[in-house]
């Protein structure tokens, strides 16, 4: 991300096509019918018939963008009460397509019993179809139903039907706090029968909207809505990512646009014989108590609700749970493809499902109900966590290592970005930050492979990544002068570099080819995170495993991360007053600085972190940004604001999070912090679209996480944090490639050819996963990345799981524990007296540490713990316990 929040526009306006005049297609001017019922204010546009405002009863918040409307009237833009459908008669084989925004004319009334009711011919094109529409009111609720009748001589076959979906997603020419007030973001489910729509307000706060199916209308497919971008809203931008519509019939779009595609679901069609009819609609519920009330409330409408555990990208070969909780009795569940899930029933509603050893990627669960509904569940299937995060490991010290030394950037030794779909590595691109070694998508392989080693190091990476800090970081990408991080090593000035020859297929001529100066400059801070980070994981290595670090000791590397820390916060470095990607790990520094009695650079780096928390403690909304709208700002700001006691910011932070990161049955969209514009600067495919675990998933995963070890009755907190925090492994393929984020409109559904900047997220996942116990108020005791082995007379066990096996968290008792070294292989605990044992182990593939420091954290300050075992020592302000055989096991012990 690169661009100041006064260039956004121009800079997107420049990939649209953008008009400047607008027209009143819907008939605004002869105004609006009231359509209100209990829980909900309703109006429509009178003309058109569709919604044109959305607002709880006894609530002034509007789902809808209703101030907007008079710039969203004209033909093509779509509202909710619009309709889209292809179809053929038989005979033939080609679709017809139908449209309700696409040349609007008044509808006509009817009476039918409704709150108003309305035949869509006028706005329709002449054929076999007639179409009308109604609007509900559906015990209290805001219907919206179809029907669709054929008027012809042969039989129809429906292959689309879409209803577009608007919200007040508009965030152009908007002031934070008026975005924050105003605005909304919806995330689907793609479950078929069970599938809905969640909409939360943008502020995290006050009542939260589901749609979900009327009769029989599956949420089949999810289709990306193409409309024109208009000056003044900009459709398809930064400021405005754009709408999609709730299909409930794919076929047609399968067979043609998405043709060779596989879809989330098994795309079909509906056949209507002459003069028979169908009848589609769906729901509008108001979840009161926000987005923690959003499963409750899909519940009351009859809607099937699924719950796993540890969510939906889980590990093959390793159990994970799913709940249901339905009107009706199971009488199917499968995987599609077959055999790739085993399912046990455990008790009513509670199921085992445990990948087979070989399955890897994409796979559903379809569920049949005896009432007839269809549930699909989504998961992905990684490697097992180690041998994922090893394959990663190695793709980016081998594949991606870039060793040519004639290079005139002075990127050689290094791991650069690479280009799957080629397989070779991006030595030029004319966003030239990507091949530069630096921003976020430039970085995103070095910060993924040194990262890495702070969980799981391996001596012949170690090795190559020091080369890369003496090579080309320190020095290249950071000046030796005074510690300033330069924006690109890369950079488009043929005559800076004779002889050096330029791809002469790409456009050099965007403001994105720097020259030396541009590329030189300094003043980016986020760019300062991710160098402070590859100090500060190969300090950890080297406090941990000594004899892996041979060039400097770990002191050098804790120096040099604290000292790129300080430099960001110059003055002459921009956007350092904004909370930064990634930047939890200024934590990690500061509590190792602490840690190694470094007392004056300890307190200084304090200093500088207050600065910012106490700005932002004075700020309604503190999330500021290089872009218009953001949601990279919260973890910096929740981090120093829990550090500092700022409660206020912490829940502000929280919720705000919480307004842009949902949680569905879908691995997906199961903890996907809301990105969309970012393929443009770090991606190969560029285009604006909502990116499937983007680095925001890692990165906003910590701000959850840590507010739930702070909260443990919280475990909603939990289910989402959890659900981001294992978004990076999803991006990882078999191989070891590790993509940037995945493209969700169906035209495309694969992950992008590109590194890009897929270090920032996986970041996010080394400081925030680990094993996370909780007591669900529902489903009882469960287990995030880990197995509960057994539960009895008190006395818990868990086996560890996942890709960190360094950090477990027990809520119950409101401990954190953390090792430096080996891993934590299982532990058990007893809950009324809070007695812990903690069994260590080396993996076999590891290097072996002669000891390990372990931390223990407790929510009360009342309570401390005490280690105890063989030889065990006091160090850095911890327990130093020696890892003299293959498995070690201490005791913990409350003072």
């Amino acid at each position: 991300m690169l661009l100041l929040c006064g260039r956004v526009l121009f800079a997107f306006a420049a990939l649209l096509s953008v008009v400047r005049c607008q027209d009143d297609d819907l008939g605004l001017r002869n105004g609006y019918i009231d359509i209100n019922t209990t829980n909900f204010n309703a109006r429509i546009v009178r003309d058109a018939q569709v919604l044109a405002t959305l607002t709880a009863a006894d609530e002034t918040f509007d789902f809808l963008p209703f101030d907007l409307i008079s710039v969203r009237a004209s033909n093509n833009q779509y509202h909710w009460g619009d309709i889209t459908f292809r179809y053929r008669e038989d005979g033939s084989s080609d679709w017809t397509d139908g449209d309700s925004a696409a040349a609007r004319q008044p509808v006509s009334a009817l009476e039918t019993g409704a709150l108003s009711a309305a035949d869509l011919g006028a706005t329709l094109p002449k054929g076999p179809l007639n179409v009308t529409r109604e609007w509900l009111d559906v015990s209290g609720d805001l219907g919206l139903r179809f029907t669709i009748e054929n008027t012809g001589e042969s039989a129809v076959e429906i292959g689309s039907l879409g209803f577009p979906a608007e919200f007040n997603s508009i965030f152009t020419d908007r002031k934070a706090v008026d975005t924050q007030r105003l605005c909304s973001l919806s995330d689907p489910y793609i479950g078929m029968h069970a599938g809905y729509i969640r909409v939360s307000p943008v502020s995290g706060i006050g009542p939260a909207l589901v749609v979900t199916p009327l009769g029989d209308t599956p949420l089949e497919a999810y289709r990306n809505l193409v409309e024109p971008s208009y000056e003044g809203t900009y459709y398809g931008s930064q400021t405005f990512e754009g709408f999609y519509e709730w299909q409930v019939l794919s076929k047609a779009w399968a067979e043609k646009e998405w043709a060779g595609i596989d879809p989330w679901n098994t795309p079909s069609s509906k056949k209507l014989e002459p003069g028979e009819s169908i009848q589609f609609g769906v729901r509008f519920t108001v979840a009161k108590g926000g987005v923690r009330d959003i499963d409750d409330t899909v519940r009351t409408t009859g809607t099937p609700v699924a719950f796993g555990v540890p969510g939906y990208i889980i590990p093959r070969d390793s159990p994970s749970q799913l709940f249901l909780q339905t009107d009706s009795n199971v009488q199917y569940i499968a995987s599609e493809p077959a055999g790739l899930l085993a399912v046990q029933e455990l008790s009513p509603g509670s199921y085992s499902i445990t990948p087979s050893s070989t399955a890897w990627g994409r796979t559903r669960l379809v569920i049949e109900y005896d009432d007839g509904k269809t549930q699909t569940v989504h998961y992905h299937v990684t490697k097992a966590g180690a041998e994922v995060i090893g394959d990663l490991g190695r793709f980016l010290t081998t594949e991606q290592w870039f060793n040519d030394t004639s290079d005139p950037f002075g990127r050689s030794n290094s791991v650069m970005s690479y280009d799957y779909e080629t397989r070779s590595i991006v030595t030029q691109d004319p966003r030239v930050w990507i091949a530069g070694l630096s921003d976020e998508g430039g970085v995103g392989a070095y910060l993924a492979a040194i990262m890495k080693q702070a969980i799981q190091p391996d001596a012949e990476e170690v090795s190559k990544l020091e080369m890369f800090i003496d090579d080309v970081l320190w020095g290249t990408i950071q000046t030796k002068q005074d510690f300033a991080v330069r924006k690109s090593a890369f950079f488009y000035e043929p005559p800076a570099v004779p002889g050096y020859t330029y791809n002469s297929s790409v456009d050099w001529t965007s403001w994105t080819s720097w020259d030396v100066d541009a590329a030189h400059a300094i003043d980016r801070a986020y760019d300062y995170v991710h160098v402070a980070a590859a100090y500060w994981s190969l300090y950890r290595v080297a406090r941990a495993y000594p004899e892996l670090v041979k060039s400097h000791d770990w002191d050098w590397y804790l120096s040099q991360a604290y000292n790129t820390v300080i430099r960001g916060m110059q003055s002459d470095v921009g956007y350092n007053r904004v909370g930064l990607m990634g930047e939890t790990v200024f934590g990690e520094i500061l509590t190792d600085l602490t840690r190694e009695g470094l007392t004056s650079e300890s307190n200084n780096l304090t200093s500088s972190m207050k600065s910012r928390a106490t700005q932002w403690d004075s700020e309604e909304v503190p999330f500021g940004s290089e872009m218009a709208w953001d949601s990279t700002g919260q973890e910096g700001v929740y981090y120093w604001a829990k550090y500092f006691g700022f409660t206020d910011t912490m829940t502000k932070t929280v919720n705000s999070v919480l307004g842009y990161m949902p949680t569905v049955p879908h691995w997906g969209w199961d903890g996907n912090a809301r990105r969309y514009w970012d393929n443009i600067y770090g991606g190969k495919l560029q285009r604006i679209e909502r990116q499937i675990h983007h680095y925001g998933s890692g990165l906003n995963a910590q701000v959850l996480l840590s507010a739930f070890r702070s909260d443990p009755s919280d475990t909603y907190l939990l289910q989402v944090g959890y659900g981001g925090t294992s978004g990076p492994l999803s991006n990882i393929n078999q191989d070891g490639f590790a993509s940037a984020s995945f493209h969700s409109w169906p035209d495309t559904l694969k992950w992008d050819g590109y590194s890009g900047d897929y270090g920032p997220g996986f970041l996010g996942m080394v400081l925030g996963s680990g094993t996370y116990v909780a007591q669900h108020k529902a489903f009882g005791l469960v287990a995030y990345g880990g197995i509960l082995e057994s539960s009895v007379d008190g006395i818990v066990s868990v086996q560890t799981q996942g890709p960190v096996k360094r950090r477990i968290f027990i809520g119950p008792l409101g401990v954190t524990i953390t090792v430096d070294a080996g891993s934590i292989q299982g532990f058990s605990y007893v809950s009324p007296d809070g007695n812990i044992s903690i069994t260590l182990s080396q993996p076999g593939d590891m290097p072996k540490a002669a000891s390990t420091v372990m931390w223990v954290e407790t929510n009360s300050n009342s309570i401390s713990y005490t280690v105890s075992g063989t030889d065990i020592s006091q160090s850095r302000m911890g327990w130093q316990i020696p890892l003299s055989t293959d498995s070690v096991t201490v005791e913990l012990r409350p003072n």
